[in-house]
């Protein structure tokens, strides 16, 4: 598969990695991943602090307005619901969320924009 450069280019923005930075950026990474890997350690994004900052920035910012739909509004009308379910689809379909774990993302991440 093919990296999606434009999703990792729209991750990386979210901590300030420019355009001539992002080669350092993700060699770092890879160099964190072979070094856990060498250790039997299992990496994730939250082994590298500035790649986590970066991803959860994404998903903040990607949801932002439909998680403040699903906790503000008890009872959303037709055209908000809809929006909910194309959110939970798109994490389904394109990230390989299950039903439950879609739902679960939307109510944490409602959660701490509501803090």
């Amino acid at each position: 598969m093919d990296p999606d450069e434009r999703l990792m280019r729209s991750i990386e923005e979210q901590i300030g990695i420019s355009e001539n930075a992002k080669k350092a950026f993700r060699e770092e990474i890879l160099i964190r991943i072979s070094s856990y890997s060498r250790k039997g350690r299992k990496f994730d994004y939250s082994s590298h602090e500035r790649l986590r900052e970066a991803i959860e920035k994404k998903l903040f910012t990607d949801l932002k307005d439909i998680v403040k739909i699903t906790t503000s509004t008890k009872t959303p009308d037709e055209t908000q619901l809809k929006r909910i379910n194309e959110v939970t689809k798109q994490l389904i379909d394109e990230h390989g969320y299950c039903p439950v774990c879609a739902n679960e993302l939307l109510r944490y991440v409602g959660s701490l924009l509501n803090r």
